[in-house]
């Protein structure tokens, strides 16, 4: 972390004096112009990234913080002679207040429906201003204080000014982009269900970012003013004003704080360029450069400059290291990708390894039989299909309860309503005296019910020790805190010498252990395991019991789902057989398994003769 600190300040700092260099070898006035605009645009452009590429919330409304902060600052100065120095820092309380309340409502959406939604912001700010009488707003000449009125008879100090509101910004990003925030955030745009599952309060977090996300925006669009000294609706709410925000981060690469000045130095040099000498014969030329980028962008990068030249060199680096060791990466693929065939053990070792292995044999302490957790009658509906229907059942603290039944059963719908993913239409759900129901998903995990999921859902740009560290994100109050925590669970479960790998380079079995790893590192009491076995070979099985089964010793009740039934027969205490959405037989494994209407759920009648004779 301090190494990765040290290296964001060298290099912001290199690139203030490159771009200050630079400032200062120009002098047609038009290029210093240009120079200040690629930083405007750039500045746009963090804000925009600050919630958009770190969450993956697409904004196609950020011309609504622009223009609120340009028009601040210009009617401020002209109603209350306020000067820009403190115009400025006013237009971003006023952009981060219209974040605020833009979010509460907004944030109830999702993908395209929240993109469009924030398009209709300045549109509608458009129409009011225009309303308003409020179509051209000129900003007057101030000739005894002109310092005081940012205005400057060198061109150069609009571009210094610039840079040095853009450096504050490249330093606020690159504080959350390393912070615990910054965590949560990267974690949601990767896959906000399993965010939340691992305690994050994703909600809170967009509105944060939101409100740091409209407050630079807004700085953009009141400095923007001061270089035109002009301000009309259609300039500031415009749809090309969002478009330049966009494009320049898509096109630079988002969720890396990067992305936008990578995107501002390429493009609107190149777009203004164009325009200054093309835009007589092609009027909106800019604009058609833009959609030229954002084609480009979807076609052959769809995440920037930045993250294809990454990626190519990783992998170039990758392709060395496996050269060099070629027998390091031969189990290891894609995520999601099944591992290698491997070759089963002889018949003797495979019952050597169960029957006599400290795997099968050790026995952890009995369950205490104090309640963790009670359900009583849990009903789901999905339309007219009942999905879970009177579910009741107690979880005592210290054991391992195994939950069968058929595809179809209710089984993850059960999970689903235990921690908070989806509404029932009855019932009740306890934590020993703390019922559920009814609470978010993070606050369930942050009252100790951990989750991991049927598919592995891990945050694939973050390495195995951040995919961890994001799940101590809510119980852990200091960053030392969820350093240990992140240790501790990688030790449990074995990946401590992975932490620094990617995860496209784990194995399925690294995966299940990495769900479980970012589960334990939120410290729950309960765990629920769904299907974690699935997709695993015999020898992949075996390796993943003992650290399933030494979970109730280290404090952590598990209730696992699972298909593998004779892997469930050597972990289970308890069984409890779901079929439609009903319980029908709970009790030791050797009993339910035995159960007439257990054998009919899962082979159907003419089986139930066989079994009995």
């Amino acid at each position: 972390m301090s190494r990765n600190r040290s290296l964001h300040v060298r290099s912001i700092a290199l690139y203030v004096v490159a771009f200050a260099l630079l400032s200062m070898a120009v002098s047609n006035a038009y290029y210093q112009f240009i120079l200040t605009l690629v930083l405007v645009w750039g500045l746009m452009g963090v804000g925009w990234n600050l919630l958009s590429g770190y969450t993956g919330l697409i904004s196609f409304g950020h011309a609504a913080f622009f223009g609120l902060g340009s028009y601040t600052v210009s009617l401020a100065l002209i109603h209350w002679n306020l000067t820009p120095w403190l115009g400025i820092p006013l237009a971003m309380i006023v952009g981060s207040l219209a974040g605020l309340l833009i979010g509460i409502p907004t944030f109830r959406l999702r993908g395209h429906y929240f993109a469009l939604a924030m398009l209709a912001y300045p549109v509608s700010l458009l129409a009011i201003f225009q309303w308003a009488g409020l179509q051209e707003i000129a900003l007057p000449m101030d000739r005894e204080h002109p310092i005081l009125a940012m205005q400057f008879a060198d061109p150069r100090t609009y571009t210094l000014v610039a840079l040095a509101m853009m450096a504050m910004a490249l330093v606020l990003s690159a504080q959350v982009e390393r912070s615990h925030f910054g965590l949560a955030l990267r974690a949601i745009r990767q896959n906000e269900p399993a965010a939340q599952a691992a305690g994050i309060d994703t909600r809170g977090c967009k509105m944060r970012a939101m409100a740091l996300s409209a407050a630079v925006t807004a700085a953009a669009g009141g400095f923007h003013a001061l270089i035109l000294l002009i301000v009309t609706p259609q300039s500031v709410f415009g749809m090309l004003t969002s478009a330049q925000a966009l494009v320049v981060s898509l096109f630079g690469g988002v969720g890396i704080f990067w992305g936008p000045v990578i995107g501002a130095s390429i493009l609107i040099p190149l777009a203004e360029g164009l325009n200054a000498h093309f835009g007589d014969v092609i009027p909106g030329i800019q604009g058609v450069i833009y959609g030229l980028a954002l084609i480009l962008i979807v076609i052959g990068m769809p995440e920037g400059v930045y993250w294809a030249i990454r990626d190519r060199w990783v992998s170039r680096r990758g392709r060395q290291a496996a050269t060099a060791q070629p027998g390091e990466h031969e189990q290891r693929g894609p995520i999601g990708a099944q591992t290698a065939a491997r070759p089963e053990p002889e018949q003797g070792q495979a019952t050597t390894a169960r029957a006599s292995g400290e795997d099968d044999t050790a026995r952890r302490a009995e369950p205490d039989g104090k309640p963790l957790l009670t359900v009583q009658g849990v009903s789901v509906s999905f339309g007219g299909l009942r999905a879970l229907d009177g579910v009741s059942f107690t979880v005592r603290t210290g054991e391992i309860l195994g939950i069968i039944g058929p595809n179809g059963a209710g089984k993850t719908t059960l999970f689903n309503r235990l921690n908070g993913f989806v509404n029932g239409s009855a019932g009740s759900v306890r934590l020993e005296d703390t019922e559920l129901l009814g609470m978010d998903t993070h606050a369930i995990c942050r009252l100790g019910v951990g989750r991991t999921f049927q598919v592995a859902r891990p945050f694939a740009r973050l390495t195995v020790s951040e995919n961890v560290r994001a799940g101590a994100i809510g119980s852990a109050h200091t960053q030392a805190e969820a350093e240990a925590a992140t240790h501790d669970a990688l030790t449990r479960v074995g990946l401590q010498t992975r932490a620094l790998a990617t995860v496209d380079t784990l194995t399925s079995k690294e995966l299940r252990l990495l769900e479980i790893a970012r589960a334990l590192a939120a410290r729950p009491r309960l765990l629920l395991l769904d299907e974690t076995l699935a997709g695993l070979g015999r020898i992949e099985v075996d390796e993943l019991l003992p650290v399933i089964r030494r979970l109730p010793a280290q404090g952590v009740t598990v209730v696992i789902i699972e298909h593998t039934m004779d892997a469930l027969l050597r972990l289970a205490d308890r069984l409890l057989a779901l079929d439609h959405g009903s319980v029908i037989a709970e009790g030791s494994p050797q009993t339910v398994v035995r159960d007439r209407r257990v054998i009919e759920a899962y082979l159907g009648p003419k089986w139930v003769q066989h079994a009995e004779d």
